[in-house]
């Protein structure tokens, strides 16, 4: 039997619909949706071009499933957009709400909302060589009903992390705590108006509650709110608004909007580039540039700068921006502070700390980071045999190796997560229109050719991180490869040379019919 659909999408988020609206915007998509009708139609049955599944009830993924105050990115906006879809926003930071409306928007633009089916949990995925298509088990968790599909090839466009629950550490005595203890993974209607809170962490999801909680502006601000932090992380400053676009692309500008866009989209990617590039070449310069940094934030208040001067070099994990130093403002006003030690156990009123000092608090949240998971959580087999996706190495770090007809998209941890997500679809693309236009059914990654043979690598496709959720889930995530094109690079630049203009058969893919 044909396949139900020739792509399947796991996922409704900014990857899944970027690869859908990729595949409407396929110069060749119409003429291989009438090939496929007149060669395919068998017992009346036509295989759809694609079809993408969304366990949650609405598209958008990470920016429908957070809701905690001050939601954003934390990767500007020129680069976080599809470099098919400008986003024409001066805010250079965009809060969680602007990005999901964009998502919705692209979906509209490119007619990829009618192939979305939500409520659908992908949970198994079966391939067959025999018949060279996946069978994924489906549930419909409005109807309860599960179900079979078929398809071509997968396309896995779910993140890394887990939507039903985030990393929440157990805390010696938390039973006795008398408030509310609130993950920001599973943040609902939390009532703070005049409440003291801790922020248990120091990633991007506390420095972005700590400014939004105190907030005089908004419904709600807390009395107070404590930054608890184990250990200290890099921050820097960035200008929350960006109008060069509109100086570009004014009245008396030659520029038109478009190409305005792709200079400064170039700019800030060259800049990101090379801050990523000074900090693992020139550490020690880089560190003195971001502890000057904060020393200028904080000059002339309380705040001791050692809260942000970690033990680690820059980008060892991911350096946290934070828009018009709301975050300084905060914590040099009255209603902030950060402390930086460890927990001793909680009690009835709040924490106790190993120094002896005592966190009196209403509201407990527990930004202690993600809990990672590959696929949504499916089940991965290949002609009836279990993969283990975290033994797998990844071929441009889109393919797994030796996994037929199906991809899994990962995006930039030291730039825009977009930026990597449009590349590998462009990719994927090319790839699907060369298996079409040579009658190829099936494409798989293997590591081994005549003349050489790639040696896995102890780092995880997210490359070199040492931040805590990539070495708790150092066994799940798939693994690198010791040599091009098995090792991910995290430039730009080489990325695009790899996945948008190198020919697509190599030594290492093995396409049959």
């Amino acid at each position: 039997m044909a396949a139900d659909y020739d792509v399947l999408i796991i996922g409704a988020g900014i990857s899944g619909v970027g690869m859908a609206s990729r595949l409407q915007q396929s110069s060749s998509a119409k003429k291989v949706k009438r090939a496929r009708k007149a060669n395919k139609r068998r017992n009346n049955k036509v295989t759809e071009r694609f079809v993408v599944l969304e366990k949650r009830a609405d598209l958008g993924g990470t920016w429908d499933l957070f809701t905690y105050p001050g939601i954003r990115s934390d990767s500007d906006a020129l680069t976080f957009g599809y470099g098919f879809r400008p986003w024409l926003d001066h805010k250079m930071l965009a809060k969680g709400a602007d990005i999901k409306s964009y998502i919705a928007a692209t979906a509209r633009e490119f007619n990829v909302a009618e192939h979305i089916r939500y409520q659908h949990e992908v949970q198994q995925l079966s391939w067959s060589s025999v018949n060279k298509q996946w069978t994924a088990m489906v549930k419909n968790h409005a109807s309860g009903e599960v179900f079979a599909l078929t398809a071509g090839f997968v396309v896995g466009a779910t993140g890394y992390y887990d939507y039903d629950a985030g990393h929440r550490p157990y805390f010696e005595s938390e039973e006795q705590f008398r408030g509310d203890i609130v993950h920001p993974q599973h943040w609902q209607n939390v009532d703070y108006d005049d409440k003291k809170v801790v922020v248990i962490g120091s990633g991007a999801t506390a420095m972005t509650l700590v400014p939004a909680l105190v907030d005089e502006n908004s419904a709600q601000c807390a009395r107070h709110v404590t930054m608890l932090q184990r250990s200290p992380t890099y921050v820097a400053s960035v200008p929350g608004d960006d109008y060069a676009l509109e100086w570009l692309s004014g009245k008396f500008s030659p520029l038109s909007k478009g190409q305005a866009y792709t200079l400064l989209r170039m700019r800030n990617v060259m800049f990101q580039q090379g801050i990523y590039q000074a900090a693992t070449h020139a550490p020690k310069v880089m560190k003195a540039l971001l502890t000057h940094g904060v020393k200028k934030e904080l000059k002339g208040s309380n705040v001791d700068v050692a809260h942000f001067m970690p033990s680690y070099n820059p980008w060892d994990e991911r350096l946290c921006a934070v828009p018009d130093s709301d975050l300084f403002i905060a914590l040099t006003g009255e209603r902030a502070e950060v402390v930086t030690e460890q927990i001793s156990h909680f009690t009835e009123s709040g924490i106790a700390l190993i120094s002896g000092k005592h966190l009196d608090t209403d509201i407990i949240v527990t930004a202690t980071g993600l809990k990672l998971q590959m696929l949504g959580g499916a089940a991965l087999y290949v002609d009836g045999q279990s993969i283990d996706v975290g033994s797998c190495m990844t071929y441009k770090a889109v393919l797994l190796e030796g996994v037929p007809n199906m991809a899994v998209l990962f995006g930039y941890t030291n730039a825009s997560w977009t930026l990597k997500i449009d590349l590998a679809c462009q990719y994927l693309i090319r790839l699907l229109n060369y298996m079409d236009k040579h009658g190829y059914q099936e494409v798989y990654a293997q590591a081994t050719t005549e003349q050489e043979e790639v040696q896995v690598q102890p780092d995880t496709v997210l490359g070199a991180l040492s931040a805590g959720y990539v070495r708790r889930a150092k066994d799940e995530l798939p693994k690198q490869g010791d040599r091009y094109p098995w090792q991910v690079t995290n430039n730009y630049l080489c990325d695009r040379i790899m996945l948008k203009y190198r020919k697509v058969n190599d030594d290492w893919l093995r396409f049959t019919r």
